[in-house]
């Protein structure tokens, strides 16, 4: 369903959804381009927090990561 709404759009904008709608009308292009913009700026939310969960340097996370690096050598030795 969709919905009758009033923005307020910069010139810029305007021209460059005119140029490049193609044979589709205004309105399904700006649909498509904030589509677009509305899954890029979540794919940054989700960048940031893995970066954020990635970057966790506690003690305890370090120590875990050398006795996992320990055992896996030790298995690699095995073999």
């Amino acid at each position: 369903m969709r919905l009758a709404k009033t923005f307020t759009i910069e010139p810029e904008i305007n021209e460059y959804v005119d140029e490049t709608k193609g044979d589709h009308s205004a309105s399904e292009r700006v649909n498509e381009l904030l589509r677009r913009a509305i899954l890029e700026e979540q794919y940054e939310r989700l960048d940031a927090e893995a970066a954020a969960f990635f970057a966790d340097d506690s003690k305890a996370d370090r120590a875990e990561t050398k006795a996992m690096r320990k055992a896996s050598l030790r298995t690699l030795s095995r073999d």
